[in-house]
């Protein structure tokens, strides 16, 4: 249950508006009426209170659940318990992360700009915006409408940010031009410089980063992670790609349109990730290669060729998903001892 220190619940809903929020039907005749106050998980929920079961592993969980309604599958629902309302769905998770955003939505403070943010010249803050303690803005910087800036963020020259963009404490954002409805977590780096030099043994010497970053709407981006600018092409980050904490994308990077990156992802510079790409968990994926739209990076894999359209990769060095399984069955007979 979320902790009323930290979460202002909006209020309770009653199951019609629960359904037409959600895009769930309810399983039979209801009482549109019966009001929900919360939502929560199968376990600890209560008859007001709504969940969910998205995965066959908690069907038990299910099964002995005191929700007053829960959003599952057709398949799953015969396992209701009486008392509880299912509420069909092909994608209950999603239903549900729709119900939780209504009663648990962003809150923004009132629009302010704090006496101890320093805003440099020909700068333009948006209308609705808030720029909370500590913030620096430099100069030539353009805020769009509605945004958030928490506290501490620096925001360095010439920068870009669409409107209702949240910007997390701590950040520094330079050198970018940034879409709509952009979040971006604490501690954030975005447009230093990337990684670029020429080696000598004399000393290496350092190539001029000249790119910019560009992210296009509906992007996340999360706490700690470091995107570089380009070389001289930008580095791209598509619209409504979603990068979790501790991401390293290098210079020249261009990522499609819906992509996933998870936790200690790191991608190399100048390679393409087409759209809807998903990298597990600290997938590493050498320079200049092509990732295909659709293709599916197992975690800790290690991607040195180009990933054709929809293939799965494994291991390292990465290699189809299946042939990976056969070398793991293969290896574990081989040294199988014989009792």
């Amino acid at each position: 249950m979320a902790d009323k220190r930290f979460f202002k619940n909006s209020g309770s809903k009653t199951l019609k508006e629960i359904v037409d929020i959600s895009g769930a039907k309810p399983l039979g005749k209801i009482n549109e009426n019966l009001k929900i106050i919360d939502v929560a998980p199968l376990d600890v929920a209560g008859e007001n209170d709504v969940s969910f079961l998205d995965n066959v592993k908690y069907k038990d969980d299910f099964k002995n659940t005191n929700a007053g309604a829960c959003f599952v599958t057709e398949e799953l629902a015969y396992l209701a318990p009486v008392g509880t309302i299912p509420l069909i769905s092909l994608t209950p998770y999603k239903s549900f992360a729709l119900t939780s955003q209504s009663f648990y939505p962003d809150i923004y403070p009132e629009p302010n700009v704090s006496d101890s943010a320093i805003i440099g010249e020909n700068s333009n803050i948006g209308k609705g915006s808030y720029i909370s303690a500590g913030v620096v803005i430099g100069e030539n910087v353009e805020i769009g409408e509605g945004c958030y800036i928490e506290p501490n963020a620096v925001i360095m020259d010439g920068v870009i940010l669409g409107d209702k963009c949240r910007i997390g404490a701590n950040t520094t954002i330079s050198h970018s031009i940034i879409g709509h409805n952009v979040r971006i977590y604490p501690g954030v780096k975005i447009g230093q410089d990337g990684f670029g030099f020429a080696i000598d043994v004399a000393g290496h010497v350092k190539v001029p980063q000249l790119g910019r970053v560009i992210i296009e709407d509906s992007v996340e981006i999360g706490a700690n992670t470091t995107i570089d600018r380009g070389a001289g092409p930008d580095t791209v980050i598509g619209q409504g790609t979603w990068i979790d904490n501790l991401v390293q994308i290098g210079h020249n990077v261009k990522i499609g349109k819906g992509c996933v990156i998870v936790a200690q992802a790191g991608v190399s510079g100048s390679t393409i990730l087409e759209d809807y790409v998903v990298l597990a968990g600290q997938v590493g994926i050498a320079g200049h290669l092509k990732i295909g739209a659709g293709a599916r990076i197992a975690a800790q894999s290690g991607i040195m060729r180009d990933v054709g359209m929809g293939q799965e990769m494994m291991g390292y060095p990465a290699v189809p998903i299946k042939q990976f399984m056969k070398q793991v069955a293969i290896l574990r007979k081989m040294t199988k001892t014989n009792k």
